[in-house]
């Protein structure tokens, strides 16, 4: 009896329920845009229709079909299914399913699945209860995040588990489940309402069918056609962003390699993304102070001063006036000539250090201004460059065991062809000369 009130109850659920949920496929011919993993032949949907599902981790972004993935294999397979999710779901929830699991496998030899939703929300300590019981077989761990594995999920469960990355809808599989949606609802939407909404909803489905439903709503006339206007008027999709997550490092990524690669419309776009969906401005600013130095360097001198300045304008007027020096400051770097020699020197610098340990300077290098130094021979030979024109080229700054070290290679590109004519120049001379370095 309460399997039928259990199963009423879940069919008036499915009729009330949002538009998103009403239209989860049960079917995999129904799963839209991951053809990669659940099309015809491929093994995840053999493993499906086999009845041979063994543990694994669905990721990727929101709205992909991971959920609707863990419950066809609830509806094709022999096995009995158990959710929970990481967000509120403790280590005595885990302990509650393993024990209906193994009442279950004694009784009548029934596997469990467990669909655990946000794996990557479980601490180390709650994934390690997990291990035993995927290792045992006592039950089959169907886990679903939206961040990297690798990064969420602790590796000794990464181990047991197949891997199965879902992608970001594309807009031609949007429409289709716009349309469908839209017949579910029994409205008309024109094509440049159904694209309008496919274009903007960032690859979600749960997103787009939402924002259908929330514009069938709107309509003044229950007959109405759905418009780009009306839309437009319900609201925007959310930008989805997490500023502890995967596409908190993928923008920031692909924010620094639009810049190093002088793509300032690239750069600008991801900018606004992580702006939009609320990064700390001043963390985009700190980004920029650190580019300047690492990848513009010596080509531009102003490069630097230009990004402190505006990390200064950001901390006096902030948000949002502030995406404007942002912008100034983003195009600038961008499009200003690129050199990471200075990086790559510092870099090479303290290597050499690291390699060879702590070195005396030369004796006319070293502190002669303590009683006895000149005794010693400490500072006797420098040879003061102001009073040398500018430049002395034949005296020796690094230990003699080291004097053949050059770390500092310019390149030709914008204010840094000028040091390295200068560099060239004095690196001949020194190796030209011949005058001792001390008296």
């Amino acid at each position: 009896m309460s399997d039928l009130f259990t199963s009423a109850a879940d069919d008036r659920r499915r009729m009330v329920a949002p538009l998103p949920e009403r239209l989860r496929p049960d079917d995999l011919d129904l799963v839209v845009g991951q053809e990669a993993l659940v099309g015809p032949g491929r093994p995840l949907r053999r493993a499906i229709e086999e009845d041979r599902i063994g543990s694994m981790i669905l990721f990727g972004p929101p709205g992909t079909g991971k959920t609707t993935i863990a419950r066809i294999v609830a509806l094709r397979t022999d096995a009995s299914f158990e959710e929970l999710s990481a967000v509120d779901a403790g280590k005595a929830d885990v302990r509650a399913v393993t024990e209906r699991a193994r009442d279950r496998l004694a009784m009548d030899g029934r596997r469990t699945i467990l669909f655990l939703d946000e794996i990557h929300r479980f601490t180390k300590a709650q994934q390690d209860a997990l291990l035993p019981l995927a290792e045992s077989g006592l039950i089959i761990l169907i886990g679903a995040t939206t961040e990297s594995p690798h990064v969420g999920v602790i590796a000794s469960l990464l181990s047991r588990c197949t891997l199965y990355e879902l992608k970001s809808l594309a807009p031609d599989d949007l429409a289709r489940m716009v349309d469908r949606g839209a017949a579910a609802l029994d409205v008309t939407i024109d094509d440049s309402a159904r694209d309008a909404i496919a274009r903007s909803a960032g690859g979600d489905g749960r997103a787009a069918l939402a924002l259908l439903e929330a514009a069938a709503a709107a309509r003044a006339d229950a007959a109405a056609t759905i418009t780009v206007e009306l839309v437009e008027q319900v609201g925007r999709i959310p930008i989805r962003y997490d500023r502890e997550g995967d596409l908190h490092y993928d923008a920031i990524s692909a924010f620094i390699k639009s810049l190093r690669g002088s793509d300032p419309d690239a750069a600008l776009w991801w900018m606004h993304t992580m702006l939009e969906g609320g990064e700390d401005p001043r963390y985009v600013s700190r980004r920029l102070i650190v580019f300047a130095s690492e990848d513009v360097g010596n080509a531009d001198p102003r490069a630097l001063p230009l990004a402190v300045a505006t990390a200064q304008a950001i901390q006096e007027i902030g948000m949002p006036e502030g995406r404007i020096p942002l912008a100034q400051c983003v195009t600038y770097l961008a499009l200003a000539p690129k050199s990471n020699a200075a990086y790559t020197a510092g870099d090479a610098a303290r290597a050499a250090v690291r390699e060879h340990g702590t070195k005396l300077p030369p004796d006319h290098l070293r502190d002669g201004s303590h009683s006895g130094a000149k005794a010693l021979g400490r500072g006797v030979g420098y040879r003061y460059p102001h009073a040398e024109g500018g430049f002395v080229a034949d005296q020796q700054h690094l230990p003699d065991e080291l004097a053949h070290l050059r770390f500092y290679e310019p390149t030709t590109m914008g204010f840094e062809a000028r040091l390295s004519a200068i560099l060239n120049e004095l690196r001949n001379q020194r190796e030209s000369s011949s005058i001792p370095t001390q008296e």
